[in-house]
């Protein structure tokens, strides 16, 4: 079965066509990062009339891509939440229109059980359920016990800002260019992580929920003064320091929380997604520091937004639901 996927939840515009959930034939992802980095972050109203732009160049290129026609889909896909209102309309209403137009099922997926998804479609062979699904995003911070596929129970979720947002913001204290996530982790190479005495969010009564925003205000407290107004510019060195010390806290808060969960619920296989799982100091401290837990990651070009996770989840959604109705909904949040 071929399925297309869509995908514009945010600031990327992907479509891709895999085979029966697992055999990616192409995947095509057009980035707005040029667009939105003079403002230090995704602009809604901006990100929304560029996925009008371009996705019909995309959608065309994924195909050809392909070498697949467009009659020849088999099956519709598309993200309709959680994400920007504006953003996922774009991409449901083309969905829409092709499912109309060549009379193909549509089957809408959840933005973020996608991510998760991304890694099982990138193993060789069947995962063994139950995992716990670790999600670290630009938007979601989310750690859920996976029965199945379509099955899950929320385990702790951020009360604030996610992951990738407080590497954003992180970035911007220190006059990084946007997205911050690449630029903190590549400064925290020439750094001391032990320099600024950076402290992990706690939140009252739920030890595995997560709080980036006081971490964050440390970052400007140190790199600004009490009063948020830097005395003097700070050298580079400093910059360096103060930005491994960011991500030496933030990302072992997330090792501890996310090991304690796994023992929690008896799950020894952790299965990461999101854009966060791309950085490469969190991978190498799960894989050194907890060896006795299976660690499942995206494989190339899955960790960010893109239409191969939609296309291989919606597969399994449409064996298991059918097909959903031309009224499908866009849904800006979606709980677990």
């Amino acid at each position: 079965m071929k399925v297309l996927g869509i995908e514009s939840t945010c600031d990327e515009t992907a479509c891709a066509l895999v085979c029966d959930g697992r055999e990616i034939l192409s995947n095509v992802v057009s980035s707005q990062i040029n667009l939105h980095e003079q403002y230090g972050g995704v602009v809604p109203e901006l990100a929304c009339r560029r996925h009008i732009d371009v996705i019909l160049p995309v959608l065309n290129e994924c195909l050809k891509q392909a070498e697949v026609k467009k009659e020849e889909i088999d099956l519709i896909a598309v993200a309709n939440g959680p994400g920007l209102i504006g953003a996922l309309l774009i991409g449901l209403n083309t969905a829409k229109a092709l499912a109309l137009g060549l009379g193909k099922p549509l089957v809408g997926v959840n933005h973020v059980e996608a991510h998760l998804y991304a890694a099982l479609m990138s193993r060789p062979e069947p995962v063994q359920f139950p995992c716990l699904g670790v999600v670290l995003s630009g938007g979601h911070t989310t750690l859920l016990k996976i029965e199945t596929l379509g099955r899950y129970t929320l385990i702790s979720e951020t009360v604030d800002d996610a992951i990738g947002e407080a590497f954003d913001k992180a970035a911007k204290i220190l006059d990084l260019p946007y997205p911050g996530g690449p630029r903190i982790e590549a400064l925290a190479k020439e750094g001391n992580p032990l320099r600024y005495p950076l402290k992990p969010g706690r939140v009252k009564g739920q030890p595995l929920h997560f709080s980036f925003s006081g971490l964050k205000t440390g970052v400007l407290y140190a790199a600004r003064g009490q009063n948020g107004q830097a005395v003097q510019e700070m050298r580079a060195q400093d910059k360096a320091d103060l930005a491994a010390s960011f991500q030496r806290v933030a990302l072992k808060d997330i090792f501890d929380k996310t090991v304690a969960a796994a023992e929690l619920t008896g799950c020894h296989t952790l299965v990461f997604g999101g854009g966060v799982t791309h950085n490469r100091a969190l991978r190498a401290l799960f894989e050194t520091e907890s060896p006795h837990l299976q660690c499942l990651w995206p494989g190339p070009g899955l960790s960010l937004d893109n239409g191969a996770m939609i296309a291989g989840l919606g597969y399994h959604k449409f064996l298991e639901n059918g097909a959903a109705s031309l009224d499908l909904d866009a849904i800006t949040r979606i709980p677990f």
